[in-house]
């Protein structure tokens, strides 16, 4: 390890091995998915050690993706300056780091919240750690799509930690970030094509180029709308929810077209921030529906 990083900066490069933005993201869901399991409030103790314990198994995961994948990291210009490519943090220091927290998270999961939930969120760290880091990811362009089942996991997590179960309404949410994903994923895969073809991954664009890739982001985001209209369809949400479901789904729609017809990098990158405020917005609409109705 660099002895120059010392005190907080070092502290930071752990942290940063966890990918925090990405893990924010996955526990806000996980929230999301607590308090639509029940029409009161999750328990203090479930809403504090389900959600600190899937944070930590979330952020162990993303540490072994950054162990896994450092050579490959090293070769693109989004992911060299990580701590394993760039030196800063060693491959044994990782190791101890990941097995720490994910050890704690289950623990904490598994004694406060319930096995059931700690036994997911386990499979779910499996999936993404390994599954699709190891196997999917450098073996078809389709990887995003089928790895984005452990992705897609976080409200499951969430239900199960207030209810010990996993009815149709959690598999639904599920299912939302499960469509979500790939045109998610794939507006930066579009404008870091050259990185993927350079290390070798077969991403949608660089096996079935940018055309392809950009109607494929306009068909998912079609079916995308129609399954989070769903939870109005079944009664899981009402009025207020499915308008703004509509008027979300109806803005990426339109950036999904436009990246299709006039293709910019910079209109990309421009989807791919928006993709991430439309998850946050939709989930957030779903928990202020719930409360409402």
């Amino acid at each position: 390890m660099n002895t120059s990083v010392v005190g907080k900066s070092a502290v930071s490069q752990f942290l940063s091995l966890a990918k925090p933005r990405v893990v924010s993201l996955i526990v806000f869901c996980a929230v999301i998915g607590m308090f639509l399991a029940t029409p009161g409030v999750p328990s203090l103790q479930v809403l504090v050690f389900g959600t600190l314990g899937i944070a930590l198994t979330a952020g162990s995961a993303a540490a072994v993706n950054c162990l896994l994948e450092r050579h490959i990291d090293a070769q693109m210009a989004r992911t060299r300056g990580r701590p394993l490519p760039s030196g800063v943090i060693s491959s044994r220091q990782t190791v101890t780091f990941a097995f720490l927290v994910g050890g704690s998270g289950l623990v904490l999961l598994h004694y406060f919240v319930n096995p059931l939930t700690m036994w997911l969120t386990f499979g779910t760290f499996v999936g993404y750690a390994f599954i699709y880091t190891l196997w999917l990811k450098p073996a078809t362009p389709q990887n995003i799509v089928i790895g984005g089942a452990s992705g897609a996991m976080p409200p499951v997590l969430g239900w199960s930690a207030v209810t010990g179960t996993v009815p149709a309404e959690a598999w639904l949410l599920f299912l939302i970030i499960f469509m979500w994903t790939p045109p998610h994923f794939w507006s930066l895969a579009l404008y870091r094509t050259k990185d993927y073809e350079r290390a070798g991954l077969p991403m949608l664009p660089v096996t079935h180029g940018s055309l392809y890739t950009r109607r494929s982001i306009v068909a998912y985001t079609l079916a995308l709308i129609v399954v989070t209209v769903m939870p109005y369809v079944i009664g899981m949400n009402g009025l207020p929810y499915l308008v703004c479901a509509l008027g979300l789904g109806g803005v990426f729609l339109y950036r999904a077209v436009k990246l299709l017809t006039h293709y910019s990098d910079a209109w990309a990158r421009s989807t791919f921030k928006f993709s991430i405020l439309y998850l946050a917005a939709l989930f957030a609409a779903l928990l202020v529906d719930h409360y409402l109705v």
